[in-house]
């Protein structure tokens, strides 16, 4: 497709957008003389429409907006709402801590169960907990450097851990470069962050060599840059390489948390020494838990211990409020359980299988990649072994006009990449009406 026809196809459709979307234009507008970017927050702009789209509502797998437009909802909030929006046991268990009261800086009557059922769950016997996953994977950079007395960080390219500044390191041309987007940061990355491409044995056992790096910092299986799944046998020989020379594995999973009720690491086996869990594991309140091995966390509280009074720069006032361990507790007990998964990647697996036919019938080279309830199409023939093959395969413009004009044919995906989930609430017949809009997009993109 010419740049020229792309051009008119998003014109339409952001023409399209603005005539079924008033009240949202409005409010954008008046949204505009408070807010940067007219938005609480900017991310809110990254949907490739005109203006931002204003939600009234949202249950289930749907959302409707404030124009009375219901979509169905397969971005289910980047992972965040990944079991559905507004569950029933959720939103009971929040409106009783509410009436109860949400922050004290004390443990509530919930923590003793979250902890256990945690452990028991994810195979960690110990925890905490923090707002979002953006300040459990900080949190935990500081108890493993405290633990370890080790300064290196050691990530993927590519890779995505929240807004943790030590993680904003690409390869560009083969060396460590600080990301040029992140904003404000005044110190050198480069001298603490040490990244290597994932699947890569040999660029990771160079890395660890020195045994100075204090911890491995990575999802099973990356997502934000478009899904690279782990080659075969590298978490095996990852895991052997990364102990062998001291250092701590941490794996975060918000997102490959749609592997199953243990997440990715207990459904393939895998033993990291610390494990996240952000967005999803309140079904929808923002919190997050971080968890640790016997061994890390007893180097950890001993450092502790060890470390002079006053502030340890881990943790804030409302971590580990009442509201967050309440929705914790309803979403481990009542929402996240195992039939809610296999409904969830019986109809995530019907969902990868027909944007395939889909992409087959147009003959696009294109690959989908499925992680359980999350599957992700790209713009490359095969699917990509690393970041720096991900990142290849982007096609930002393309993306905006398709996140656009599936918002417009009743459906929504992630805005920033291509990923999809499906959630309890997600039924066949949504999953055809994303396959009947995706496949109208399609037709649009290909015909002469």
């Amino acid at each position: 497709m010419t740049p020229a026809r792309l051009h008119a196809l998003a014109q339409a459709e952001r023409q399209r957008f603005i005539q079924a979307n008033p009240q949202s234009q409005a409010l954008a507008t008046q949204s505009a003389a408070h807010w940067l970017f007219g938005v609480p927050l900017h991310w809110m702009n990254d949907w490739g429409t005109p203006f931002a789209l204003h939600v009234a509502q949202a249950q289930g797998a749907w959302v409707e907006d404030v124009d009375g437009n219901r979509r169905i909802d397969f971005c289910l909030g980047d992972t965040g709402a990944m079991f559905g929006h507004a569950p029933a046991p959720v939103v009971q268990a929040v409106a009783r801590q509410l009436q109860r009261g949400c922050t004290t800086m004390l443990a509530s009557a919930d923590a003793a169960w979250v902890g256990a059922a945690l452990a028991q769950r994810f195979g960690l016997p110990y925890w905490q907990s923090a707002l979002s996953a953006s300040d459990a994977n900080r949190f935990l950079l500081r108890w493993v450097r405290a633990a370890t007395g080790r300064r290196k960080l050691l990530v993927f390219n590519g890779c995505y851990h929240g807004t943790v500044d030590d993680v904003f390191v690409d390869l560009v041309n083969g060396q460590p470069q600080q990301r040029d987007s992140l904003l404000g940061q005044v110190q050198d990355l480069t001298q603490n962050t040490v990244v290597v491409e994932f699947n890569d044995l040999q660029a990771l056992e160079q890395a660890l060599q020195g045994d100075d790096i204090a911890c491995v910092l990575a999802e099973p299986v990356m997502t934000n840059i478009g899904m690279v799944l782990p080659a075969q046998g590298y978490w095996a020989a990852a895991q052997r390489l990364i102990r062998q020379h001291g250092a701590v594995l941490i794996m975060d999973e918000t997102h490959t948390l749609s592997s199953g009720p243990g997440g990715y690491c207990r459904a393939h086996g895998l033993q990291p020494d610390a494990l996240v869990l952000g967005k999803p594991i309140g079904g929808g309140v923002p919190c997050a838990v971080y968890g640790f091995s016997a061994a890390l966390a007893e180097r950890a509280m001993q450092a502790k211990r060890l470390a002079p009074p006053g502030h340890s720069g881990i943790g804030t006032t409302l971590s580990a409020n009442m509201l967050a361990l309440a929705a914790m507790r309803a979403t481990l007990d009542e929402v996240a359980t195992e039939a809610a998964y296999a409904h969830m990647l019986t109809i995530c697996t019907q969902l990868a299988d027909g944007l395939r036919q889909c992409i087959a019938r147009h003959q696009l080279p294109w690959c989908v990649t499925q992680v359980g309830a999350r599957c992700e199409f790209q713009f490359s023939a095969v699917p990509p072994r690393n970041g720096s093959q991900a990142q290849a395969s982007f096609n930002s413009e393309l993306e905006h006009l398709i996140h656009l004009a599936l918002l417009n044919r009743g459906v929504m995906i992630t805005p920033f990449h291509n990923m999809l989930l499906a959630c309890p609430a997600t039924r066949s017949d949504d999953v055809q009406t994303l396959l009947r809009a995706f496949d109208d997009v399609l037709t649009l993109l290909t015909k002469p």
